[in-house]
């Protein structure tokens, strides 16, 4: 069973940095990681996307602002963010699906099967 586990949240003033982490199991083959941000009462959005190749995907709300690298040994993702805002605030998933990356679509959720829990990011102005 493939599981998905995020950390790396908190508290930062606007400018600040956060790293968040994603790290999966359970899955030894190709596979892309996906990380979503869903405020209560918003709509889900595509932050970044990245895959074992290390090709990367950015929305443009973070584009320039935030930065994907990986370990593949360990099979974590590593989501950079810096001068961070306060619409940035908000609760941020990781997401798992098997195989490359969507090249037309990769920040599509539907495409997703095994999520994780999420972690909170509040940037304070």
């Amino acid at each position: 069973q493939v599981q998905v586990m995020e950390s790396g949240g908190g508290s930062v003033q606007a400018g600040g940095s956060l790293k968040l982490s994603c790290t999966v199991s359970g899955y030894h083959y190709s596979y892309c990681l996906g990380w979503f941000r869903e405020a209560p009462g918003s709509e889900r959005e595509g932050v970044a996307a990245s895959d074992v190749t290390g090709r990367t995907s950015f929305a443009d709300s973070v584009n320039g602002r935030f930065t994907i690298s990986q370990d593949n040994a360990k099979k974590t993702m590593y989501l950079q963010m810096d001068s961070l805002k306060p619409e940035d605030t908000n609760m941020y998933h990781c997401a798992f699906r098997a195989g490359l990356c969507s090249q037309d679509f990769p920040l599509r959720a539907g495409q997703y099967t095994f999520w994780g829990q999420g972690t909170q990011v509040t940037v304070s102005s």
